[in-house]
């Protein structure tokens, strides 16, 4: 060591800290700035996609028809329950780094919960009105509790046999659903909505406009929530314990505590979420509560960017536009003129997603969203999420 170098040194780092205290003030007010901007930017894309519906704009090979058309609508408006899904999933494995197998039970537990519940809570001499919103807020009990039980038993382990307890609840689940017991869920043929008690708002294909705006609206909220969280001491302490568990333990907090609090809050909006869905597809099939299902979402979150918040968003709406129109492609005459060789494995949607994940995962590990945090930084792995990064 070199006493003089150090002496030298020291002047400088201490020199002048008025000016350090500028710098930290630009600092801070470019900080504002940012987040200023990522605020207006958010408002405005909101802005814009609440009158898509009122535009005539036409995407073709992505959007079935004009913006304006029952069919595009539907289509948009089941990516953005998608995207809602997913990242309520993201809180979790992203936040509190739980893996579970299981989401799809609550997402399918706000479906056939709102449907069955439609179906027989129904007091004579009420408004139909009013027994929506009771219905509703039933399904919304029935979720905390579902996700209170499944949560308090399986956060009693960690890791992988955490993940294996949620997929046999999520088993469990889609077994009961099939069996039909008392011909409530409908078995195999899916649970069909009760449009009785439905408002006329909602109901039919002259309506779609209303259901997307429904489903913007679970959207809006399910990031809004997922923001606080995130924001919260609660969310703190969950990356905390994601990054090193026995660290929280030590300072004195409760881990299972706050686990469960962001596995219940995320498994809730999973429900609210599913009942946005039994809404806009006028009912729910035994699919929505399989384990495959719970895959999917992981993946979609992976290919939006698991350290983004909007990474979510992007992979939900991504997957769910390919997932559709790749099925028309494959079936086109396009893919039918190829050779052997092309033909079949490109005429499998299902092969052209997983050839798509692959390739994310090899080249983008950020996904989606880390694609242009990548290109300013240059790059090639992708960076450690800066809170400005997260805030988006």
């Amino acid at each position: 060591m070199n006493p003089q170098r150090t002496d030298a040194a020291s002047p400088t780092r201490e020199l002048d800290p008025a000016a350090r205290a500028d710098s930290g003030e630009r600092s801070a007010v470019a900080s504002g700035r940012r987040t200023l901007l990522l605020i207006g930017g958010g408002v405005a894309l909101v802005v814009v996609l609440a009158i898509l519906p009122l535009l005539a704009l036409d995407l073709p090979g992505v959007l079935p028809g004009p913006t304006y058309t029952p069919g595009t609508l539907q289509l948009l408006a089941y990516a953005m329950l998608i995207a809602a899904l997913a990242l309520s999933y993201r809180m979790m494995f992203g936040l509190a780094g739980l893996l579970s197998f299981g989401h799809a039970l609550f997402f399918a537990a706000g479906a056939y919960g709102l449907g069955m519940t439609l179906d027989a809570f129904a007091p004579v001499g009420w408004p139909s009105e009013l027994i929506f919103v009771g219905s509703i807020a039933v399904t919304l009990v029935l979720g905390i509790v579902l996700a209170a039980t499944v949560g308090s038993l399986a956060l009693r382990v960690t890791g992988i046999s955490f993940a294996m307890v949620t997929l046999a609840f999520a088993q469990a689940g889609s077994v009961l659903i099939r069996r039909n017991p008392g011909g409530a869920t409908g078995g195999d043929e899916g649970l069909s909505l009760d449009i009785e008690h439905v408002p006329d708002a909602l109901v039919g294909v002259v309506n779609t406009r209303n259901l997307y705006w429904l489903a913007l609206g679970v959207l809006v909220f399910v990031y809004l929530v997922v923001l606080w969280v995130e924001r919260s001491r609660a969310g703190r302490v969950a990356e905390a314990i994601r990054e090193n568990e026995l660290r929280v333990r030590v300072i004195g907090l409760q881990p299972y505590t706050v686990k469960l609090l962001v596995f219940v809050v995320a498994s809730v909006l999973a429900a609210i979420a599913g009942m946005g869905y039994l809404l806009l597809q006028s009912g729910a099939s035994p699919r929505i509560a399989t384990a495959d299902f719970t895959l999917t979402l992981l993946v979609i979150v992976v290919l939006g960017g698991v350290g983004y918040r909007w990474g979510a968003i992007v992979g939900g709406i991504v997957y769910t536009l390919l997932d559709q129109r790749l099925t028309a492609l494959a079936g086109s005459d396009v893919i039918a003129g190829l050779p052997a060789v092309l033909r079949v494995p490109l005429s499998e949607p299902l092969f052209i997603l997983g050839t798509l994940f692959i390739l994310v995962v090899l080249f983008l590990p950020g996904g989606i969203a880390g694609i242009p945090q990548r290109i300013s930084t240059g790059r090639k792995q992708h960076p450690v999420e800066t809170e400005e990064a997260a805030d988006a």
